[in-house]
């Protein structure tokens, strides 16, 4: 840590804070994820060494990439590139809503990097209820990337509109919401709701009227047409970076992040199948490369453990 001066703290979760900090040799602003419990601790060596191992596998110009990893009076430290600002800002910046141009570059660059590991089911953990597909809400034990399509729709609305397309209040209260304006749900879907103990005695309420997204987003683009409710039907990233949506947006990549895109896509055709050696922690146990699972669908976890 002696390496890194301290600027400020960004922010702190369940199991760490993060700091923005500077690199005493070479200036380079970044943040420093600190764990709060010891490595001793079973659970967090658990979440730390499988986020690890995750951010070691990806590598991205549309991502903020894990720069190096330490322990200082036995906690972990990730350090990261620095991202001077987040979604959340540009929300609170434009309450109302986001300007046209900045809503496209946020959904062009999350669909980029979230397409860069399509089938590859790097973790089964859901995070906000309000970004998550009916498929999972309902139990559904197989599920795969279209859940993450669903989500980037339900950002693109937050930008557009200026607050959460649907801010439920529970697992039941957010299956409605959506139901108030998608209508009915897949017959495989109100099936797997029945089955789910966890909704044992529960009755979906139905809508009385249907608020249409059309109503709900009046100034909105016909791209959410393209996020239906079915996931089989559901457009992928890489046709979503065709859509009609992105026509006259005209975003310059740096030429740097063009050769980075490239060598990215060479890389990991080259490792699609071969798991990555990682670095080893200074008196850690060998941690062993990771490989993700060829299914392109994977069956849900009860041990949803979230990081910071």
């Amino acid at each position: 840590m002696e390496r890194y001066e301290k600027i400020s703290k960004l922010g702190e979760g369940s199991y760490g804070i993060v700091y923005k900090c500077r690199n005493r040799d070479t200036g380079e602003i970044v943040a420093i994820k600190k764990f709060a419990e010891s490595e001793d601790d079973p659970l967090i060596r658990k979440i730390a060494l499988r986020e690890i191992r995750l951010l070691k596998n990806l590598k991205h110009p549309n991502l903020v990439n894990l720069i190096e990893v330490f322990r200082r009076k036995r906690r972990l430290h990730l350090v990261f590139e620095f991202c001077e600002r987040t979604v959340l800002n540009e929300l609170e910046r434009y309450p109302r809503g986001c300007p046209e141009m900045l809503c496209q570059q946020i959904i062009w660059q999350t669909l980029q990097a979230v397409e860069y590991y399509p089938g590859e089911n790097y973790t089964d953990y859901v995070a906000t209820r309000w970004y998550r597909a009916p498929e999972l809400l309902v139990g559904d034990t197989l599920y795969g990337t279209p859940v993450d399509v669903w989500a980037i729709g339900c950002v693109l609305a937050e930008l557009i509109k200026g607050e959460a397309l649907w801010p439920g209040k529970s697992d039941v209260d957010q299956l409605y919401l959506i139901r108030c304006t998608v209508g009915d749900f897949l017959p495989r879907h109100m099936q797997a709701f029945k089955n789910n103990d966890f909704f044992q005695g529960v009755i979906l309420p139905v809508p009385s009227q249907l608020t249409p997204l059309e109503v709900k987003l009046p100034l909105c683009n016909n791209v959410f047409i393209d996020f239906l409710k079915d996931p089989s039907k559901r457009w992928t990233c890489r046709e979503l970076l065709t859509h009609k949506y992105f026509e006259n947006f005209n975003f310059k990549v740096d030429e740097n992040d063009v050769q980075n895109i490239e060598r990215v896509s060479r890389d990991k055709s080259r490792n699609s199948s071969i798991g990555m050696s990682l670095p080893q922690l200074t008196g850690s146990k060998p941690i062993s490369p990771f490989k993700p699972p060829n299914n392109s669908q994977q069956k849900s976890k009860v041990d949803h453990l979230p990081t910071i």
